[in-house]
């Protein structure tokens, strides 16, 4: 308890999943938390419970995000902790395309087993359309970049202040499933290495939380996958929110101090090396 008093955190997409997870810990700890989120029910119901303020916020919107951070430094004179993690992973509304990919998964393992050849593919790339491409882009990088860019504008002044950006276990490794979210999730990372060495100066630190596989309502429905990620996953289970939120309660506080340009990465082992 006590880890974030007096802060005052901006958390983008907090209405529901690891947002609302790393909301709820925040608040916990002491920080006055601001919800961002498409979704404004949601995002208030979520502010009531934790005394909070909620705004409806579209990342890829430059203009909105601009907006959004004007009226936060009108409110909060400050903004010491900035969580980018508005995202979207590509199968909203559309589960009939993860189960499809799922099963051509479980053929190509199924054919190279009984004739060592695979004749099932993914496709996913040449069959990608462009609103896809740049819809998964602009939520996720130009998202951060925008909220980032804006909240700067609050925290340059401050001389201190932490950004945490929510990358990816397959920011590293890619998914073949996912470029359009690998690629995403990649640049990131790259983002939150080179603006940690623009912002030292300024004792801003920016850090980056790249999880492996969640339990979450993203993987409910993997199926059988879920049993193949287990097996590779040392630790032979899926994470919970709260591995992601005690995180991002780890970077935002003091005890991180020291630390910035960096990847935590909460996923069982699965990956190694970010």
């Amino acid at each position: 308890m006590g880890r974030l008093d007096n802060k005052v955190a901006f958390i983008t997409g907090g209405a529901r999943g690891l947002g609302a997870s790393i909301a709820t810990h925040f608040f916990n700890e002491g920080a006055e938390i601001i919800i961002g989120d498409v979704n404004i029910e949601e995002a208030t119901k979520k502010a009531k419970k934790i005394n909070g303020k909620a705004f409806h916020i579209d990342v890829s919107d430059s203009e909105q995000v601009k907006s959004i951070f004007k009226k936060i430094n009108s409110k909060y004179k400050k903004l010491d902790i900035l969580v980018n993690n508005a995202g979207i992973n590509g199968f909203e509304d559309r589960e009939d395309l993860l189960l499809d990919r799922i099963a051509v998964n479980n053929r190509q393992s199924k054919e190279f087993a009984e004739t060592g050849e695979i004749k099932s593919h993914f496709d996913v790339t040449v069959n990608m359309t462009d609103n896809e491409w740049h819809k998964m882009i602009s939520i996720h990088l130009n998202g951060t970049f925008f909220c980032t860019r804006e909240a700067l504008k609050i925290m340059n002044k401050q001389q201190k202040a932490s950004i945490i950006n929510m990358g990816s276990v397959l920011g590293t490794t890619g998914g073949p499933s996912s470029p359009h979210y690998s690629a995403a999730k990649a640049a990131i990372l790259g983002f939150t290495r080179a603006t940690a060495k623009e912002l030292a100066s300024r004792n801003i630190r920016v850090n980056a939380i790249a999880p492996g596989y969640i339990d979450t309502d993203m993987t409910s429905s993997l199926g059988d996958v879920k049993k193949l990620v287990k097996s590779a996953t040392p630790m032979k289970r899926f994470g919970t929110s709260d591995d992601i939120s005690w995180a991002a309660v780890y970077l935002a506080s003091d005890e991180a101090k020291f630390v910035t340009g960096q990847t935590l990465s909460p996923n069982g082992g699965f990956v190694m090396s970010q």
